[in-house]
């Protein structure tokens, strides 16, 4: 039998897949991420033992001021998805770390962004770094 191109590369996208499936069998890491929680300001706070002190109560955004064992860090959940991601990418050009859900995020310093993605799941988003733009004091 004569190995094509196709046939060899085939069988090498086999051979990944195989690959990547071995590993220790342990399939609980020690650190790994939940389900991305969701739901009201309240119960994603809830479920990361904070008290919010709501800032801002508007039908498109709800945003909290939260605090807890991991730190202190804003809390906000949006009505949609657009209204979310344009919220993110303006507010990342304060820097923070950011941890995104399905129509939430939360801001806060990395520590506290790592702590609160044990919880909540979700992805992490790191804003822009000033620290290369150096002092402006003279």
């Amino acid at each position: 039998m004569r190995l094509t191109r196709p046939m060899l590369a085939l069988t090498g996208a086999a051979a990944v897949l195989v690959l990547a499936g071995c590993g220790s069998g342990d399939t609980k890491a020690k650190d790994a991420v939940p389900t991305t929680a969701t739901g009201s300001l309240e119960s994603l706070a809830a479920e990361v033992k904070c008290s919010p002190n709501i800032q801002t109560d508007a039908d498109e955004l709800r945003q909290a001021i939260c605090k807890n064992t991991a730190g202190r860090f804003i809390l906000a959940t949006f009505a949609t998805d657009r209204g979310q991601r344009e919220w993110i990418n303006d507010a990342k050009d304060y820097g923070g770390y950011y941890l995104v859900g399905r129509k939430w995020v939360a801001v806060g310093d990395d520590g506290v962004v790592k702590a609160l993605r044990k919880k909540l799941g979700g992805d992490v988003e790191i804003g822009t770094n000033h620290k290369a733009h150096g002092s402006h004091d003279s």
